[in-house]
């Protein structure tokens, strides 16, 4: 751990994924926030846009023009936002953490066919590693700049993990990932999806085909050749949460045994992965309600041996290990703290 504390700043720190940001940054013993930023609030405390910071800090909101250097820069402004000036906040500190969907995507092509245009900083692309450190770990301990990860991707990404490195999906067959999602997935800002009497209770399809995170699913899996992964998402009563159920077709007349090897072996080392899969028992798969606040994933499987068809799943909060949690634990890695440092809340309940 290094000697001194860091000072760290957040750029674009008034969003859902800000607050949480804040939340986890304020606890960590490594460093000191200096800065956080917010056009809209600046000027105001930090508690008074999220109120669950109340008497953890007196910091208040300034606007990017007041921004002055430091160790490590977060940014978490919409996508977009961050590429039109990449060049100038890398002058403000040696390490970015990017929080936006700017920089997940190494070719500038996958990125134009994902977002509808060209990147703004194309050269910068390969600059960043994907910042999901339970694939990347290695590359995100000897980098200057980590890019965010797609809630949705992430969750498909652990899901699907250990059974591609154990070589048990084919991948000439699609793979459909079924993805329930919560609602502050679609951020602070109100709109007529979001509004209370429109979105509660709901059960409804958003993007049943051709979703962005697409992409960053088959980067993760690329060097083994083309996963061809179909995302299909659906809004539930839920605040926080993604659950994936991915369908795949396995070898029929597989043990439980082969599959739990795979998983012990792809996640012996993985701190915030925890294997959930229990014979009986209402927590027997894997569960969002549970991970609320938290950088765990939860992973486990259905099998059926007769047929061969068996359903992937994984569990996150969109906002912890879909984002901010993930951020945090690449700021461990790059800046040599251990990787739980200030991500070991373990969740509550009921």
């Amino acid at each position: 751990m290094p000697d001194e504390r860091l000072s760290v700043s957040v750029v674009g720190a008034s969003g859902y994924v800000g607050g949480e940001l804040l939340r986890l940054l304020l606890a960590h013993p490594g460093v000191t926030l200096r800065q956080i930023t917010s056009e809209r609030h600046a000027g105001r405390f930090a508690h008074q846009v999220h109120p669950h910071l109340r008497g953890q800090t007196t910091l208040r909101f300034t606007n990017r023009a007041a921004l002055e250097p430091c160790d490590v820069l977060f940014l978490a402004m919409p996508h977009g936002e961050t590429q039109a000036a990449i060049a100038h906040y890398a002058t403000l500190a040696p390490r970015l953490i990017d929080l936006s969907a700017d920089f997940r995507l190494r070719d500038p092509a996958r990125y134009a066919a994902a977002y509808g245009q060209p990147h703004a900083a194309p050269g910068w692309l390969d600059r960043f590693v994907y910042g999901l450190p339970e694939i990347n770990r290695a590359a995100l301990s000897e980098t200057a700049y980590a890019s965010g990860v797609g809630c949705n991707a992430t969750a498909t990404i652990l899901a699907l993990w250990a059974l591609v490195q154990g070589g048990l999906i084919d991948r000439a067959q699609p793979v459909i990932v079924d993805l329930k999602v919560g609602s502050s997935e679609a951020g602070n800002t109100p709109t007529a999806a979001s509004h209370h009497p429109a979105r509660s209770g709901v059960v409804r399809p958003f993007q049943l085909t051709g979703h962005r995170h697409e992409a960053e699913v088959r980067q993760a899996f690329a060097s083994g050749g083309e996963l061809d992964v179909r995302l299909a998402v659906t809004s539930v009563e839920m605040v926080r949460g993604v659950s994936a159920a991915v369908h795949v077709s396995l070898p029929p007349g597989l043990a439980d045994r082969d599959l739990w090897s795979c998983y012990r072996a792809a996640w012996k080392d993985a701190p915030f992965v925890r294997v959930v899969h229990e014979r009986d028992g209402l927590h027997r798969h894997p569960e969002p309600r549970l991970l609320a606040g938290t950088n765990y994933a939860d992973v486990g499987w259905e099998y059926d041996p007769a047929s061969g068809r068996a359903v992937l799943l994984c569990a996150i909060d969109n906002l912890g290990k879909g984002a901010a949690g993930s951020a945090v634990q690449c700021l461990n890695l790059m800046c040599g703290f251990e990787e739980s440092t200030a991500l070991s809340f373990g969740g509550l309940y009921p």
